[in-house]
């Protein structure tokens, strides 16, 4: 397997809902049928899927709680991690946490979705992020 990642599926509980917030952000969705809709963002897509649906086709069960995963958004600089936090919550994000100054020397934040899934906006001086988005460790 080589090491990237394609996609990542949120579940949601209400579709348009979902698709409606992350507009709100600036993304840009299709939906080939009107149960899922899918962002290009940067090289990888994200998708958004009814809950029960993506636990089904998982193979889990959906206790309803945070899975353990916290997604990441890297940010140029400081001043756009306060950008991107204040623009969630004009799109009814709870802030979880505004952004300030980390223990490892960077600057974040976090918001949480209308679906309870985290999303922290961090700025680390310690990595390259390239003009198409993406980010490099070196």
């Amino acid at each position: 397997m080589e090491p990237r990642l394609s996609l990542v599926t949120l579940g949601v509980v209400d579709i348009a809902r979902a698709r409606s917030f992350y507009e709100a952000m600036g993304w840009v969705g299709e939906s080939p049928d009107g149960e899922v809709v899918f962002f290009q963002t940067g090289g990888m897509i994200v998708a958004l899927w009814g809950r029960g649906q993506l636990a089904e086709d998982s193979g889990v069960d959906d206790n309803g709680g945070w899975g353990g995963v916290t997604l990441a958004y890297n940010a140029a600089s400081p001043d756009e991690v306060d950008s991107v936090l204040r623009q969630a919550s004009d799109a009814g994000a709870t802030i979880a946490r505004w952004g300030a100054v980390t223990f490892w020397g960077g600057y974040s934040g976090v918001f949480v979705d209308l679906d309870g899934h985290p999303w922290e906006v961090a700025h680390n001086p310690g990595w390259h992020l390239q003009p198409d988005g993406s980010i490099r460790l070196h």
